[in-house]
Parts: C-alpha cells; structure tokens; sequence
C-alpha cells in the first residue's frame, strides 16, 4: 500500500514540492499506523507497526526513517559531533535533523534526486582544501564507486586530523566481490544486489583498503537484542569508524 502511494503521489505531484512539504503529507498516513509497540528514535513517534518490506526495511511512516539511518542515528546522537560536518548522500530525516542544529557547519552531498543536498561532491575529487571537516557520514556511497581507492584517499584528504568517518556498505561473508567486466544494470543488480552497485564488500576486505590509506578503523558489531524490535532495527549489523 505504501509503495502504490508513493507512485501515484509522484506521478501527480511535482518531486520538489513532495519533499519541501513530505512530513506535511506524512502526518496523515501516520496516523493509521499510531501505537506504543514501537517507537523510531529520530522523529519520536510511537507506533502500532513500522511500515514493512520498504526498500528491504522496515520504514517510519511519519519520517520516512529505514532501520540503517535509525541504527546511524542512535550512534551519532551520543558521538560528540561538532564543527566542519560533510554527509553524502543524507536520508530526508536525517538531513533535516542536522540541519536544525546550530552548533555545526553542516554540508551535505546529493548522489541523485531522492536526497536533499547542499552540494553535488565527487567523492573521488572532493572540490574543498585539505583537513577541512571533523566528522564525515558515508553510509551507502562506496559500493557505488568503480575507483573506490581513489575515494578512500579523497576522505583522508579532506578530513581533518583526529577527524571521524562513519561507514557502512552492504556487506557479504568471505572476500570483496567485484569484477569490472559486470557493467550492465541487469549484470549488478544479480551480482552485486543493485542496479548501480559495482561490488559487495566484505567487512574485512573495506578495513584492509581503508587501513591501506592509514586509517585507523574500528568495527562496531551489533548483533539482535530486544530493542530491535521497538526501534526497528536489522541485526546483525556492521558499521565502520574510521579515524585519521
């Protein structure tokens, strides 16, 4: 039902306008969904169900929150965060979370129309000096990017010393999985799980390109516990900090 919506709200609304005013239209589909079983962490509210098998997850119907940026939210919220921060590719919930914040210089960086963003980045040549944020999120970027040692790099560049990255891919068991001759959307979307995925990382094999670039990296591991399930979230769950 969620999905038929969505289709039929962009088929009829201008997209620009359907962001500018989505939690304005969320309120009222929200309200089917009102309850105290669960309860997301960003927006807060409580709720009879997430909505389930959105995009593999399950979503909050008042801000549109999926388990990874709820996960992401959690970590961040006790994480000190301050000055220079720079975010490809925001979930809408979370961009306009940091964007309420007035303590950091918060940017921004849109991979495509779905994401509100301040600047367009290339993360293989990012176009700002050196050592310029203290706190850089790249959730779902690097699986995208065919050279992907070469953004590695540009992170250390622009990152400031004792600076903090939060990473996360998909990731497999076993080794990367990558071969640059798999280049249709039908070929990555069977091998790599998306039409625009270039690989699947192993934990192991993104700490060993990171580490590579002297990055220190620390592996945060969460495995399933009773709170999954009122804050909606997927375990088990791998996320990378990676420090300069």
């Amino acid at each position: 039902m969620y999905n038929y919506i969505k289709r039929i709200a962009r088929t009829i609304i201008p997209k620009s306008f359907l962001f500018k005013n989505e939690l304005f239209f969320r309120q009222f589909y929200a309200l089917f969904y009102i309850g105290t079983r669960h309860q997301c962490n960003i927006c807060g509210k409580k709720l009879r169900s997430f909505v389930g098998g959105v995009y593999g997850g399950e979503l909050c119907p008042s801000c549109g929150s999926l388990p990874k940026s709820r996960r992401l939210w959690d970590l961040l919220k006790d994480a000190n965060i301050k000055g220079e921060v720079l975010h490809f590719s925001p979930s809408r919930c979370l961009y306009r979370k940091f964007k309420k914040m007035k303590h950091l210089n918060y940017i921004s960086s849109v991979y495509d129309g779905d994401f509100l963003g301040d600047e367009k980045f290339d993360i293989t040549g990012i176009a700002v000096g050196d050592d310029k944020f203290d706190f850089i999120i790249c959730y779902h970027v690097l699986e995208h990017i065919i050279d992907d040692q070469k953004a590695i790099s540009e992170l250390y560049r622009v990152l400031k010393p004792e600076g903090r990255i939060f990473i996360q891919t998909p990731f497999k068991d076993g080794e990367i999985y990558e071969d640059s001759n798999i280049t249709s959307s039908e070929m990555r979307k069977k091998h790599f799980g998306q039409e625009d995925h270039v690989r699947v990382y192993s934990v192991n094999g993104l700490v060993d390109r990171l580490e590579a670039e002297k990055f220190k990296v620390t592996v945060l591991n969460f495995e399933a516990c009773n709170e999954d399930f009122r804050l909606g979230f997927e375990s088990p769950e791998n996320v990378l900090i990676v420090k300069k």
